[in-house]
């Protein structure tokens, strides 16, 4: 099945989709770093298939998206600053605003299916009517906006037709959900919007994938049967901490049976130490950076805990959030391919451009293996004959 990747950065969804049986006609990208990492693992060929991609440097509200047809998949991680809870808040009146390109892809293209990754951000109170926009053109996307129509005379016109229930041209059924990475086996507590839609012509029912992983099922692993300690051979602890006090004292049969979240030390414990003047010629972008420091609101993630959330942070500076807390009080930045490790991409995927500017691309990426369940899901979908 062909598809085609928008705002693909360091190649996160893209990975995800590839792996699932896609085969990108084009990966469309404009920061030039994110597409000499492309590029170079291309080029490369850091895994199977990847180095016959197609990487186009392109502004996407100049491109004509009908040189890619015909595909069966349009997938993307829409740029998520206007919408980002770190970021300036200005969602539909941001000039980074990327949707109305998404669906002129989906307009022009007519795949059977799609794929979008945004923030959690999305589904805010203020954004609540913009979101209904969003989902609506999704759903309608012949339908769309008049020159000199305001996006809120084109929601209306939406509605319209969604309320009225009769509609002849291209549509598409819509769903949207927040997914927690951890919950997937991700060593992140990274919760993004996913919405999928499917051509009405391709017929079968269709549904997010369920958890496979539980905070529940650590908190087993770790203060009930030890087994975690055990498996990575260290001293358990003589005091939880506080966020394991509920579970202390059940009795193992009481616990869910997921499995447990993957923690940092699960991820890179195999890693050896990074030093800040060389990098293990086996291992690609582990060179430490120092300078970490804690303060108020700037902390770091928990060694024994999935990651919080990897940002980009300004300018690509990334904050308290790329920096490991130890248990003995130590912190530490995360190298480039630790944090590469927590986003799940695979070890001979290597990242270009300076330490931060590598971070601003994980920050910005979709984890492989959180992309790869949807869009595996996706897939099997695509291939069931419709009714």
């Amino acid at each position: 099945m062909k598809s085609l990747e928008l705002f693909t950065g360091a190649g996160g969804l893209a990975l995800g989709t590839h792996l699932s049986g896609f085969e990108h006609v084009a990966l469309v990208e404009w920061n030039k770093d994110a597409c000499d990492t492309l590029r170079r693992n291309s080029r490369e060929g850091a895994l199977p298939g990847v180095d016959r991609w197609n990487v186009v440097q392109a502004d996407i509200h100049a491109l004509d998206f009908n040189q890619f047809g015909p595909v069966d998949l349009v997938a993307g991680g829409v740029p998520c600053q206007p919408f980002s809870l770190g970021g300036k808040h200005k969602g539909m009146n941001d000039e980074r605003d990327m949707f109305p390109d998404f669906v002129r892809a989906v307009r022009d293209l007519r795949p059977k299916a799609f794929i979008i990754e945004n923030v959690k951000g999305l589904l805010r109170q203020t954004f609540r009517n913009y979101f209904s926009y969003i989902f609506l053109q999704l759903s309608y996307p012949d339908l769309h906006r008049k020159k000199g129509e305001s996006w809120e005379g084109h929601l209306r016109r939406l509605e319209d037709v969604r309320t009225q229930g009769r509609y002849a041209d291209l549509q598409y059924n819509v769903i949207f959900q927040l997914l927690n990475a951890a919950n997937y086996g991700i060593p992140q507590t990274r919760e993004r919007v996913f919405i999928v839609g499917f051509r009405s012509d391709v017929g079968h029912p269709w549904h997010f994938p369920k958890p496979t992983h539980s905070f529940e099922a650590l908190m087993r692993e770790q203060w009930v049967t030890g087994s975690y300690w055990e498996r990575h051979g260290v001293r358990r602890p003589k005091v939880p901490p506080a966020h394991a006090a509920p579970f202390l004292g059940r009795t193992e049969e009481l616990f869910d049976a997921t499995k447990p979240w993957r923690t940092i030390r699960d991820a890179i414990q195999d890693l050896p130490e990074p030093r800040a003047d060389a990098e293990p010629s086996d291992v690609f972008n582990h060179r430490l950076n120092p300078g970490a420091r804690a303060y108020p609101g700037h902390t770091g993630s928990n060694y024994d805990l999935p990651s919080k959330t990897l940002k980009a942070g300004v300018h690509g500076v990334p904050g308290g959030e790329n920096m490991i807390a130890f248990a003995d009080g130590t912190l530490r930045y995360l190298t480039v391919r630790e944090a590469a490790r927590i986003q799940t991409f695979p070890d001979r995927w290597r990242f270009a451009g300076s330490w931060g500017e590598a971070m601003r691309q994980l920050g910005n990426a979709v984890p492989m293996d959180l992309a790869a369940v949807v869009a595996r899901s996706v897939s099997r979908k695509l291939k069931e004959r419709p009714r």
